[in-house]
């Protein structure tokens, strides 16, 4: 997932997107402290694009902020 893909979403899109990001991330963690995680830079990337999209939000924020 790259950033242009993500700037041209809607807020609420990129909320659900952190949402299913972040349950993904737990399962990985869940999975890795049971012993069940076979590919382990899966988590590496989760967590990569979720800062991403947490970078998009407050990109889209502050432009809003600036434009009242």
């Amino acid at each position: 997932m790259n950033a242009q893909e993500l700037r041209d979403k809607t807020p609420d899109e990129l909320k659900n997107e952190l949402s299913n990001l972040k349950k993904e991330a737990f399962n990985l963690r869940f999975q890795q402290a049971t012993g069940q995680l076979e590919n382990t830079a899966r988590m590496r990337t989760v967590k990569r694009d979720a800062a991403r999209v947490k970078t998009i939000l407050n990109e889209k924020a502050a432009a809003a902020a600036s434009e009242a």
